[in-house]
C-alpha cells in the first residue's frame, strides 16, 4: 500500500486530539509537524500492520525518511502521557458513552530469546508449545458499553526477579523433600515490580480519576483476579460496582462452622436449568446452583455460583462481591469477559503490535503500544464504523475496516498521480522508486546458472572395475 497524503478520517482524528490537548493546556498542543507525523504513523500502522520506520518510509514513496520518523518518535516533545486518555474522551463524546462494564485480562508478546534492549522482557509460558520463551507481559482494561468495546488502560508487567529466584529454589527444595520450616521464606516484594492484580487496580484507579463521568456497572476478570485483595480494592475504587471473577474448585467455604470445598458443597445441590443470554445475543441452556456464603480465603460472604453449560462435564465457580444481584444477572455480565480476549486478538492481528515492534527501551515499548491503541480509537471514528453503529447496524470488524482503508489509500494515491501537473513523468518517477525499494533481486540457489556443472559420465580407465 502507498500513501502521499493523510486520509480525511485520520486528519479529523488528529485535529480532535489536538483540540482536546489545547483545551486542557495550550502548552501541550501538537505542532503541524507533530500532527502530520502522528497521523502518518497511524495510517502507516493500518497499511503495514507493523510499527516499522523503514516500512513507513517505503509506503510514503520516500516522502518521509526512516531516520526522521524515528527521531520524532524518540525526541519530539509530544505529551505521550496524555494522548491516550484524551483520545478516550473523544471516543466517549462521539458515541455518548456514559456507562459500561470493565473487563480485565493479561496477555503476552513473544520476543527473541537473545533480546537485551527491549523493555520488560522475561521468561513467559508459551501456550502454543507448553514450554517457555522470552517475551513481554501486558495487562489490558477494556470498557464494554451498549455500543462499542474500547481499550481504556494498559501497562507492562515484570515479575520481581528476587521472588522468581526464591520461587525456583523453593520448588527445588520442596521436590527434594525439605520441610517448609527449613526452606527460606519468601522475600518482600519490591514496589518496582507490582503483581498483575496490583497493576489492574492501578489502571482502574487511573481510569476512574481521568473519566469520572463514566459509570462502571461491573468489573469482570478471570480466575487470576479472584482473590480478596483485588476484588475488595476494585470495589472500593469503582464505588458500588459489582466485581465478578472465579474461584478454584478446591477453595474452602464455611457452612455451619464446617469447612468444605466449593466443589464438595455444590455436588450436593440440585442445579436449576436456566436460559442464559450470552453477550446480548445467543440464548443457551445452562445449569446453575448458587448461594451467598462465607468464603474462607476472602474472609467474608460472597455470592458464589456454580455454572455449567450443556455438554460440559465440570462446573466453573463464579464469585461476586455484591450480594444484591440476581444469579442470572451476574452470570450474564460475566459472559462479557470474553470480549477483552477478542480485543487482544484484534490488537495483535491488525493494529501493528503483533509483529515488527522492536523499539528499544521503556519509552520505545510504551510509545509504540500507545500508537497501536490510538489506531483502535481512530478506527472507531472511521465514517463507515460510525454510520453502522449510529444507525443501529452491526459494527464492522477491525480487519474489514483496515481493508477498506487500504483500498482508500490506493485510490487516493492514483488520484494524486492523475491530477498531478505531468502524470506521465510522475508515474515514471514513482515506478523507478517502487522497483528500487519494493522489489528485491536476490540470487537464487535453486538454479545452477553460472555454477560449475561437474562431470556426470563414466571414466574409460575404470571399465575394468565393472568386470570384477
Amino acid at each position: 500500500m502507498l500513501i502521499k497524503k493523510m486520509l480525511p478520517f485520520v486528519e479529523n482524528y488528529t485535529d480532535l486530539l489536538n483540540a482536546a490537548l489545547i483545551q486542557h493546556s495550550p502548552g501541550m498542543s501538537l505542532s503541524r509537524t507533530q500532527k502530520l507525523w502522528l497521523g502518518f504513523c497511524i495510517t502507516g500502522i493500518i497499511l503495514t500492520n507493523s510499527i516499522n520506520w523503514s516500512a513507513f518510509s517505503r509506503i510514503s514513496v520516500g516522502q518521509y525518511k526512516k531516520n526522521a520518523l524515528s527521531w520524532m518518535f524518540r525526541n519530539s516533545k509530544i505529551a505521550w502521557e496524555h494522548l491516550f486518555h484524551f483520545s478516550l474522551s473523544i471516543v466517549f463524546q462521539t458515541y455518548g458513552i456514559t456507562k459500561g462494564v470493565i473487563s480485565i485480562d493479561d496477555s503476552d508478546k513473544k520476543r527473541s530469546k537473545c533480546t537485551t534492549k527491549i523493555f520488560g522482557v522475561h521468561k513467559i509460558k508459551d501456550k502454543s508449545t507448553g514450554g517457555f520463551c522470552m517475551g513481554q507481559g501486558l495487562v489490558f482494561l477494556t470498557l464494554i458499553t451498549p455500543k462499542i468495546t474500547v481499550p481504556i488502560g494498559y501497562a507492562f508487567h515484570i515479575p520481581d526477579p528476587e521472588i522468581s529466584k526464591w520461587s525456583k529454589e523453593d520448588k527445588r527444595l520442596k521436590k527434594a523433600g525439605v520441610p517448609k520450616s527449613e526452606r527460606p521464606k519468601e522475600p518482600a516484594r519490591s514496589e518496582a515490580y507490582p503483581t498483575i492484580t496490583m497493576i489492574a487496580n492501578e489502571l482502574l484507579e487511573t481510569f476512574v480519576k481521568k473519566h469520572p463521568a463514566i459509570k462502571i456497572e461491573a468489573v469482570v476478570a478471570d480466575a487470576l483476579y479472584g482473590n480478596a485483595i483485588f476484588m475488595d480494592k476494585a470495589s472500593e475504587i469503582t464505588g458500588t460496582s459489582q466485581i465478578v471473577s472465579q474461584l478454584r474448585n478446591n477453595q474452602n467455604i464455611l457452612i455451619k462452622n464446617k469447612k468444605k470445598s466449593v466443589k464438595e458443597y455444590f455436588e450436593h445441590c440440585q442445579p436449576v436449568e436456566q436460559t442464559l443470554c450470552v453477550r446480548g445475543g445467543k440464548e443457551v441452556k445452562v445449569y446453575i446452583s448458587c448461594a451467598r456464603m462465607y468464603v474462607c480465603a476472602h474472609d467474608k460472604r460472597r455470592f458464589v455460583i456454580a455454572l455449567k453449560y450443556k455438554g460440559e462435564k465440570e462446573y466453573r465457580y463464579l464469585v461476586a462481591t455484591d450480594l444484591t444481584w440476581q444469579n442470572i444477572d451476574i452470570t450474564e455480565v460475566y459472559t462479557l469477559r470474553w470480549l477483552v480476549e477478542v480485543f487482544i486478538q484484534d490488537h495483535k492481528a491488525n493494529e501493528g503490535w503483533g509483529k515488527l515492534t522492536k523499539q528499544p527501551g521503556e519509552d520505545g515499548s510504551y510509545r509504540s503500544l500507545t500508537l497501536s491503541l490510538l489506531v483502535d480509537h481512530c478506527l472507531l471514528l472511521h465514517p463507515d464504523q460510525m454510520a453502522s453503529i449510529n444507525n443501529k447496524l452491526p459494527a464492522k470488524t477491525v480487519g474489514s475496516l483496515c481493508e477498506i482503508i487500504k483500498i482508500d489509500s490506493i485510490l487516493s494515491f492514483v488520484e494524486e498521480i492523475i491530477y498531478s501537473d505531468n502524470p506521465e513523468s510522475y508515474f515514471k518517477k514513482i515506478s523507478v522508486f517502487l522497483k528500487e525499494h519494493f522489489v528485491k533481486s536476490n540470487d537464487s540457489t535453486k538454479h545452477m546458472n553460472l555454477r560449475p556443472w561437474g562431470r556426470h559420465e563414466p571414466s574409460p580407465s575404470l571399465k575394468y572395475k565393472a568386470c570384477r
